[in-house]
């Protein structure tokens, strides 16, 4: 589905969309496929039991299954992505989750080098604005202006500086069902509050494609998964399964994370088990 002028022009100004059963025809192939992945991961964190008293992730999540790599063939994430990144955009990971409790008020990033990187989320149970759905803060995205910014730096302090909770700063709650879609910019402040020990959701993010000059920004980028014990960017099935057009969207990224499987075997030494989040 291609974007209209509105929506791009909406997303622009409050760094978030949202697309109502886009993938409701798909939504219980797409479930299976995430309960086998789990299956197969031993069914928690770091392949435990996940038992509802922490969150439990799993990154390079769609890399695992043939089905959900080939949502990066699919014409609606194709044109969404390309809508807003330009077509030569990069694929920059997955994760899934089992989500337990309240997630605090952040961003997925503050770049400030005019790289947009995108994430959409696909929630597998409803979820409605005291039942765990994510919040967004509309125009929180914008990096040089002075609202942003306060927020940037004020919102982990919001009890303190406000007066208010977490749960009660103003914000826009995207209920969602499966099959729904929503997606924001990385900068975007969202939280969510409230729900039950085993949400799920999992989402895929993409970015921009990198010139030359940022390549070293893209290097650092991608050392920053090595918490999670990542040994290359994606995942066998990913690579093993793409045709010509995936392949040039993750072409940039396997030619830049050379040096993630040393970065990994260190942060195993240093760390008891890969990063939640």
């Amino acid at each position: 589905m291609s974007l209209s002028e509105q929506q791009r022009t909406f997303f622009q100004t409050f760094g978030f969309l949202a697309f109502p059963g886009l993938f409701a025809n798909d939504i219980g192939t797409i479930t299976q496929s995430f309960e086998d992945i789990w299956q197969k991961q031993g069914g928690g964190h770091a392949g435990k039991t996940h038992e509802g008293t922490a969150r439990s992730a799993l990154a390079q999540f769609i890399d695992h299954d043939e089905r959900l790599c080939a949502l990066l063939d699919d014409p609606r994430i194709v044109e969404i992505a390309s809508g807003l990144l330009g077509d030569d955009f990069n694929y920059s990971g997955s994760d899934g989750n089992f989500y337990v409790g309240d997630t605090r008020w952040h961003s997925d990033g503050w770049r400030t080098n005019g790289i947009l990187y995108i994430k959409m989320a696909f929630y597998l149970d409803p979820v409605g604005a005291n039942s765990g759905c994510l919040r967004v803060i509309p125009g929180s995205c914008h990096t040089d202006d002075h609202f942003a910014q306060a927020l940037q730096s004020e919102i982990g302090r919001s009890a303190e500086l406000w007066g208010i909770e977490g749960r009660d700063v103003p914000a826009i709650p995207l209920e969602t069902k499966p099959g729904d879609l929503i997606l924001f910019n990385h900068n975007t402040k969202h939280a969510a509050f409230g729900g039950g020990a085993r949400r799920r959701m999992f989402t895929i993010n993409f970015s921009q494609r990198y010139p030359a000059e940022l390549l070293p920004e893209l290097h650092r980028t991608i050392a920053g998964k090595a918490r999670f014990w990542l040994e290359r960017a994606y995942g066998e099935t990913m690579v093993r399964t793409a045709g010509p057009e995936r392949m040039r969207h993750l072409e940039q990224v396997m030619a830049n994370d050379g040096h993630l499987a040393e970065l990994s075997r260190k942060a195993r030494e240093t760390m008891a088990e890969p990063s939640r989040g």
